[in-house]
C-alpha cells in the first residue's frame, strides 16, 4: 500500500486530536474560542501562501496521492499541518507545567536551606538572589 498524503497528515493529526481530549478531559483545555479565531487566521494565511507556491510551480502533488479537494490550487490534505500546529501548541501550553510555578517551588526549597540568618547549615551566607529578567 503506497502512503497518501492523507494518511501522512492523520499520523500529524490523530496525536493531537488524542491530546485536546485528555485536555479538556482533565479540564486543562486551551480556550477554545481564541483557538478557532488563531486556526482561521493560520488557515486563511495558509490558504494564500499554499495557493502561490502551488499555483507557480514550487511544490507539486501527485494527483494519485490526494483527495482531490482543493482550495484553489491548493489541495486540502496541504492544511492539516496548520490545523495541527494550531491545535497542539494551546494544548502542550496548558497541559505543561507552569515555568513560574515551578520557579516557585524551587525557591522555597532553597529557602528551606538557610536559617533566619541568611546561612546555610554550614554557617555559610546565602549567595545573592539574581532575577533573570
Amino acid at each position: 500500500m503506497s502512503a497518501t498524503y492523507l494518511l501522512i497528515d492523520l499520523a500529524f493529526l490523530a496525536p493531537v486530536v488524542v491530546l485536546a481530549v485528555v485536555a479538556t478531559a482533565v479540564s486543562r483545555g486551551p480556550r477554545w474560542r481564541a483557538v478557532g479565531l488563531a486556526a482561521l487566521v493560520l488557515i486563511a494565511l495558509t490558504a494564500v501562501f499554499d495557493n502561490v507556491i502551488v499555483g507557480l510551480g514550487i511544490v507539486a502533488y501527485d494527483p494519485a496521492r490526494i483527495l482531490g479537494l482543493r482550495v484553489g490550487v491548493a489541495p486540502v490534505e496541504d492544511f492539516a499541518y496548520a490545523v495541527a500546529a494550531v491545535l497542539l501548541l494551546p494544548l502542550l501550553w496548558r497541559l505543561l507545567p507552569d515555568s513560574r510555578q515551578a520557579d516557585a517551588r524551587t525557591r522555597a526549597r532553597l529557602d528551606a536551606r538557610y536559617d533566619a540568618e541568611g546561612r546555610d547549615r554550614y554557617g555559610a551566607p546565602r549567595p545573592p538572589r539574581r532575577d533573570p529578567w
